[in-house]
């Protein structure tokens, strides 16, 4: 079963994840959303970090200092960033974290990261500019867009048809490179939030 959420809070993901576990639905993979396995009914405890690694090597060390306190890896990879922990030793400790601090920086690990790849876009978003591909008239006239031969003095079935068809094409000449400042926002967003988490959790007011 696959599910389709997005979380800003890692102990709010934390407790539905366990409560999906309680249900009989365990976390198989976080690639596209959630994947679930259907077994039975158990009362998990998951806990998520925010790590990535550049080599194998470290990754495979990561996961391996986790298991031998009891914590099963059991999604993730050394680029993805979230890293998904079941405790798998009854008698072992409820936090993968020694102290509130070192919880708390999982937060400052993402919000490092969101503002990293935010700033990453710029230079395309600049060359965007430079060379026109940013079509700002296209907002306040959007017939510029559209390339058909006399398609202004067109009517009825012949105009629709070829309206419809271009307009497609149009949107994507007019506004695809809006993805980019689109996608810019988003991940100052998710930055500002996540600090906002840290700072929250280290009881600082920010």
């Amino acid at each position: 079963m696959y599910k389709f959420k997005f979380f800003m809070d890692f102990e709010k993901e934390e407790n539905w994840l366990e409560q999906m576990a309680s249900s009989g639905y365990h976390l198989e993979s976080t690639s596209l959303g959630y994947k679930f396995q259907r077994r039975e009914p158990e009362l998990a405890t998951i806990k998520i970090d925010f790590r990535k690694f550049k080599n194998k090597e470290d990754f495979i060390d990561y996961c391996t200092m986790f298991e031998d306190s009891g914590w099963k890896h059991i999604s993730g990879s050394k680029g993805s960033g979230m890293q998904y922990f079941k405790k798998i030793n009854g008698s072992g400790e409820d936090e993968i974290f020694s102290d509130n601090h070192s919880k708390a920086a999982r937060y400052k690990r993402f919000a490092d990261k969101s503002f990293e790849l935010a700033l990453s876009f710029l230079p395309l978003l600049l060359v965007f500019y430079l060379s026109d591909i940013m079509n700002f008239n296209a907002f306040t006239n959007p017939k510029e867009l559209y390339f058909t031969p006399g398609l202004w003095d067109k009517s009825g079935t012949s105009f629709w048809f070829s309206f419809l068809f271009e307009t497609p094409f149009a949107l994507m000449r007019g506004f695809a490179w809006s993805i980019i400042p689109i996608t810019v926002m988003f991940y100052l967003f998710f930055g500002y939030q996540s600090n906002k988490l840290y700072f929250q959790n280290v009881g600082v007011k920010k």
